[in-house]
């Protein structure tokens, strides 16, 4: 049995933002793949407006078409109702629902105050649970700028954790603090997870990190030392967020998978696997991706002695 659990945000969260389209074919052999590696999660796309991401315009298309493996969950991020509603007319596993602890973020990124994103909650949960007998979907939250805010600097530790009760009490049954724009330290870090897990000790909590000031991984020590055992991240290291200046991409998957399984930390996932899928990137995106192991190799690679 797996000590952690890594959820795949890459096709989500890292293609969303490139400059060119993927094309949907290709999306669904990257999943289907990284759905062989051991993943316990795979989040798949967004059900956005294509106006809003052209990227992810696909959606419906690439989550009815990709295989089906058992123990493998699927998850989408949904903006509103009517993205829950499509999401759910796809038969997903779980929803992502997303607001920004930080007013100036939410405004920014959603055009919504975090009063507004909870009220939109409260609908998309009582969408979801309308759902007929025996398809339980799960719901999940991701608080953004949970470790700092662009514009505002500080998120208090008391907002967070209020905006967490607020979000359990709609019926969000796991919750995503993310570091959207690679602001938090290990110190802040640890004392943020131990906190929520002692308010919240039924809760699942997940930790989405950005790598833009390189401490993603740091970070996510930290957060496992503090007990934490569900991590957010991207293939490559792809990812960052269109409505965060300076956030670069999100805490690479074969390096945090890397690291883990390097001090015995069991996390269910294929290394050289994904390593293989890794490989496949820069041909699929038209550009090198900034994960370290991928170009290293893992750390028991052994080289032939220099020649005389």
């Amino acid at each position: 049995m797996p000590s952690l659990q890594i959820n795949e945000v890459a096709p989500r969260d890292g293609l969303q933002i490139e400059a060119e389209f993927v094309p949907t074919a290709d999306k669904i052999g990257l999943i289907d793949a990284l759905s062989a590696t051991g993943l316990a999660r795979i989040e798949a796309t967004s059900f956005v407006s294509p106006k809003a991401i052209p990227q992810l315009r696909d959606a419906a298309e690439v989550v009815t078409t990709i295989q089906r493996r058992p123990g493998v969950g699927i998850t989408v991020l949904v903006p509103n109702v009517k993205g829950a509603e499509r999401a759910l007319a796809c038969h997903v596993d779980e929803v992502n629902l997303v607001m920004s602890a930080s007013e100036s973020h939410g405004l920014a990124n959603l055009r919504m105050t975090p009063t507004q994103s909870l009220e939109q909650f409260a609908a998309i949960v009582e969408t979801v649970r309308a759902q007929p007998q025996g398809r339980e979907v799960f719901i999940n939250a991701s608080l953004s700028t949970t470790f700092g805010c662009p514009f505002e600097g500080e998120v208090p530790e008391a907002r967070v954790l209020d905006l967490v009760e607020r979000q359990l009490a709609l019926g969000v049954q796991g919750v995503s603090l993310c570091d959207t724009t690679g602001m938090a330290n290990p110190a802040q870090v640890r004392r943020l997870c131990e906190a929520v897990l002692a308010r919240f000790p039924e809760t699942p909590f997940t930790l989405h990190f950005h790598n833009t000031r390189g401490m993603g991984l740091a970070n996510a020590l930290a957060a496992w030392q503090a007990g934490i055992t569900r991590f957010d991240a991207s293939l490559g290291g792809l990812g960052g967020c269109p409505y965060a200046p300076g956030a670069t991409g999100n805490v690479c998957s074969e390096d945090l998978v890397h690291m883990f399984e390097a001090m015995g930390v069991s996390t269910g996932v294929d290394l050289d696997a994904l390593l293989k899928v890794s490989a496949s990137l820069p041909g699929l995106i038209g550009h090198d991706t900034p994960g370290q192991v991928a170009k290293a190799g893992k750390a028991d690679r052994r080289y032939p002695m220099p020649a005389r």
